[in-house]
């Protein structure tokens, strides 16, 4: 997340020592058992996938994806024959969104998969995440690739498996826009371009959620993921209700350092003024490795991201699907 770093000095709980990852190995509720076992009985998304796309954009092959570096490129180009092989179609004319920041040349990915009900259709929800990352950081035994497993390769795959997800069940009423971004590390520039760009086209947008670092999971006793800006819709409450079980809470530190103008959701909710949230399971004490060489594949839990993104697909699908927007601003 944008300024993260400045945030750990500020909280004074970054340290680059050992990881505090932690995994979920308590007893599930009877609400939890059931939730895990109408994930298992249904076709949705499998670990070996998401640990092979996440292997691959958070490999040293792509150098710490730089925006305008061949690293970023390699994810780009990844990002766009997954998008082709699974059928979905380019927004435009073709899957980069095209933008600069001075002398350097950005691309957004952006996938498109149009709703199946005739009104519908023309509502658009857009689930994004950041594909870039910082390209190096401080050496660590020789090692100055920051990899960016967790910022923001962990989004990334998720988006990317919902794509693939609804591209398969053609279970989505309104118009889906997957959205990966450049230049997040930058400022938020390649979000802050696509949002604008869509606003003057008048896409009629209905929410928008922007997946940051959602590799490694909260204390069991915490909520497993949050809403950043949680009070200014009824998102979570609405996502909640949708996955049947409290999915998404509310974390202090989130409004305290104000992470929801801190990241990719932000453009979107100042150009369109509608519910745009961030949703992560990164609390500032389970990963000590922000903008750090070790934010590596092997410091993910990809039995966590599994169970996340599946978890979440329920709550998408009534988000997607629901016949009125129910997700309102909270002044509305």
């Amino acid at each position: 997340m944008k300024k993260i770093a400045y945030l750990f000095m500020l909280a004074g709980i970054f340290s680059c020592g050992t990881s505090k990852q932690l995994h979920v190995n308590s007893v599930k509720t009877p609400i939890e058992e059931k939730i895990t076992e109408d994930v298992s009985t249904k076709n949705h998304i499998d670990l070996a996938e998401i640990k092979s796309s996440l292997e691959y954009i958070a490999s040293d092959e792509l150098e710490g994806r730089n925006t305008g570096s061949k690293g970023i490129e390699k994810a780009a180009i990844y990002i766009e024959n997954f998008f082709k092989n699974n059928h979905i179609k380019p927004y435009f004319e073709t899957y980069r969104d095209t933008f600069n920041v001075k002398n350097i040349i950005g691309y957004n990915v952006v996938g498109y998969l149009e709703g199946n009900d005739p009104n519908l259709k023309n509502e658009f929800v857009i689930l994004g995440a950041h594909y870039d990352h910082i390209g190096t950081a401080k050496a660590v035994n020789g090692d100055t690739i920051a990899n960016g497993a967790n910022d923001d390769a962990s989004g990334t795959v998720a988006v990317m498996e919902w794509a693939k997800y609804f591209s398969k069940s053609k279970s989505n009423k309104r118009s889906v826009l997957f959205t990966l971004y450049a230049a997040e590390e930058m400022g938020l520039k390649g979000s802050g371009h696509l949002a604008e760009k869509l606003k003057v086209a008048n896409l009629n947008l209905y929410t928008m959620i922007n997946f940051e670092m959602i590799g490694v999971p909260r204390n069991p006793n915490e909520i497993m993921a949050y809403l950043t800006g949680f009070e200014n819709s009824n998102m979570a409450e609405t996502l909640n209700k949708y996955a049947g079980s409290e999915l998404i809470g509310f974390f202090p530190k989130a409004k305290e350092f104000k992470l929801f103008t801190r990241s990719d959701n932000y453009p979107f909710y100042k150009a369109f003024k509608v519910p745009a949230h961030a949703i992560s399971t990164f609390d500032f004490t389970n990963f000590d490795y922000y903008h750090h060489v070790d934010d590596e594949a092997d410091k993910m839990d990809f039995e966590h991201m599994t169970d996340f993104i599946n978890k979440m697909i329920p709550s998408l699908e009534g988000m997607i699907n629901a016949p009125t927007k129910e997700i309102k601003m909270t002044n509305e």
